[in-house]
């Protein structure tokens, strides 16, 4: 990465309906709980002493609603990014597991095959959004932002750190971003700590 990022935020969005139902959303959108309003509210607050200079988001619905409470924290306007949108989940979106199962089977278990390369029917797989993510990190260093805030999704979120952290792709899909914490990475070493109770 650029020398000109030196410190990158990374929020994932607060609860939605569809988490609470056990649905992959993917690109489909779900309002937040009143606890995903709380998680938005404890992100801002986590951000809030650090020098975020800029605030980036998904442009889904829940991802832009927890970026525009940070936003309002911070005194700093909410730039969406079509780069950080959640992976495709194609003709799965808005399923359970258990529908997944129903309507494709035997997919989920070539899934956990191969999580890298494996394809959400008509969707994307981790593989085609790696160049996405790089875009966006190219697009947030375009801005000028040297300690930026990306409030987006935990997919989409683990291929950022891909970049950020410069770890293989195997690492960063083993972790998960739970909502209400913020990653802050050092981008000149990759170093990555949590802010907020995992």
């Amino acid at each position: 990465m650029s020398s000109s990022l030196q410190t990158v935020y990374l929020a994932r969005h607060g609860q939605t309906e569809g988490n609470v139902q056990g649905r992959w959303q993917g690109q489909l959108d779900a309002p937040l709980t009143a606890l995903g309003r709380a998680q938005a509210r404890t992100v801002a607050e986590l951000v809030a002493d650090e020098p975020v200079d800029a605030v980036f988001c998904s442009p889904q619905g829940r991802a832009a609603a927890t970026a525009q409470v940070c936003g309002e924290r911070l005194g700093l306007p909410v730039v969406p990014l079509d780069e950080l949108a959640e992976l495709h989940h194609g003709a799965m979106a808005g399923m359970s597991p258990d529908d997944m199962e129903r309507a494709f089977p035997g997919e989920l278990a070539l899934r956990r095959q191969d999580k890298y390369r494996w394809r959400f029917p008509g969707g994307e797989s981790y593989e085609d959004a790696v160049p996405r993510a790089a875009r966006a990190l190219a697009r947030v260093e375009a801005s000028g932002a040297r300690h930026p805030l990306l409030v987006s999704h935990e997919m989409i979120g683990r291929l950022l750190q891909h970049h950020l952290r410069r770890v293989d792709v195997a690492t960063a899909l083993a972790g998960g971003h739970p909502q209400g914490v913020v990653y802050r990475v050092d981008v000149s070493t990759g170093e990555m700590t949590t802010l907020g109770e995992v």
